[in-house]
C-alpha cells in the first residue's frame, strides 16, 4: 500500500505574482499526516490557513482562487500541478502575499524546488480515490468539456482550440509520471495575446507578466521563443493537473476539449463532493 508523502526539508524563494505584480516570499514546508495541502498567509493577522480543496474555489478568472478564513490565494494552479505530479499528499505553503510567485510562468521551478527539498514517505497509508464512474462537465457553448474516466494510472488527453491561425488546434496526450512531467509538461509557460494585455492590466491582471514568464503572440507571430511548438496545449495540461488536485490524489484519465480553470474546478468539485463531503470516499 502506498504511503503518504511530504517534503523532507523546507525550501523558499522570492518572486512576484503573475497577476498582482507584488513581491512575495514563498516557503514550502513538510506537512502533517492527513493535513493535505495548506496555504498560510503569513502577512495577515493570525496567519490564516486556506486548505487547497475544491470546495474552497471562489473565482476562476484567468486563474484559480481559493478562499477560507477571510483570506484568499490565487494563481495556485502551477504549484498545485507540480505537487500533484510529485504525488505530494501533505505540504504547508507559507507566503506573505495573496499570490505565489510566477517564476518562469510554468511549473518547472516549483517541481525543482520539491525535488531539491526531497520527498519522504510518512507513517500512514495514502488514501486514493478510486473512480467507479465517468465524471463530466460541459461548457455552456456545448463545445468545451472536461471529464475524468476510471484508469489504472494518471493520463491526460487535451485538445486546445484557438481561432488564431498561428495556433489553431493542438492536441496533447501524456501518461503522467514525474519524469514525463518534468520533461514534457512542466516547462510549458502561460500564454497571452498581445492585443489583450492592456485590457487585462486595466482589470488588475497580468501585472507581473513579462516576456520571461509568458509566451506572447500577435498577428505577425511569436514575440519570444517557444519551449515547444505546441506549448499552449502542454500548458493547458499543466493547468488541469493542478486544478484536479483540488479533489485529492487519484488515478484517472482526464479527457478535455478547450477546457479552462472554470470547467476544471467544476469537475474537481463534483469528484470532491462524492468522495469527501458526502462520505463516499473509497480507499485503496
Amino acid at each position: 500500500m502506498p504511503r503518504q508523502r511530504t517534503l523532507r526539508n523546507k525550501i523558499s524563494c522570492v518572486g512576484v505574482g503573475l497577476h498582482s505584480g507584488k513581491e512575495v516570499r514563498f516557503e514550502l514546508k513538510p506537512g502533517d499526516v492527513d493535513g493535505g495541502i495548506i496555504f498560510m498567509r503569513t502577512d495577515l493577522p493570525e496567519r490564516p490557513q486556506i486548505h487547497a480543496t475544491a470546495d474552497k474555489v471562489t473565482t476562476t478568472l484567468r486563474a484559480t482562487t481559493l478562499e477560507e478564513n477571510g483570506a484568499k490565494v490565487f494563481t495556485i494552479e502551477h504549484l498545485m500541478s507540480a505537487l500533484n505530479a510529485c504525488r505530494i499528499d501533505n505540504c504547508l505553503i507559507e507566503l506573505d502575499a495573496e499570490e505565489p510567485p510566477v517564476l518562469n510562468g510554468n511549473s518547472i521551478d516549483f517541481f525543482k524546488m520539491i525535488q531539491a527539498a526531497g520527498v519522504v514517505e510518512q507513517d500512514k497509508e495514502r488514501k486514493i480515490i478510486r473512480l467507479e464512474k465517468i465524471y463530466r462537465v460541459d461548457g455552456e457553448d456545448g463545445k468545451r468539456f472536461v471529464m475524468a474516466l476510471p484508469y489504472d494510472g494518471f493520463r491526460v488527453s487535451f485538445v486546445s482550440v484557438n481561432p488564431h491561425p498561428l495556433i489553431g488546434i493542438q492536441y496533447g496526450d501524456f501518461n503522467i509520471t514525474e519524469e514525463i512531467y518534468e520533461r514534457e509538461i512542466a516547462p510549458a509557460r502561460t500564454i497571452a495575446y498581445e492585443k489583450e494585455i492592456d485590457a487585462l492590466r486595466a482589470m488588475g491582471l497580468g501585472l507581473g507578466g513579462t516576456l520571461e514568464n509568458v509566451i506572447v503572440y500577435n498577428d505577425a507571430g511569436w514575440l519570444n521563443k517557444l519551449n515547444y511548438p505546441d506549448e499552449l496545449v502542454r500548458h493547458k495540461i499543466l493547468d488541469v493537473i493542478g486544478d484536479i488536485r483540488l479533489a485529492g490524489i487519484f488515478n484517472c484519465h482526464i479527457v478535455a476539449a478547450a477546457s479552462g480553470h472554470a470547467l476544471n474546478t467544476r469537475l474537481a468539485k463534483k469528484i470532491y463532493e462524492d468522495f469527501y463531503r458526502l462520505g463516499m470516499r473509497n480507499e485503496e
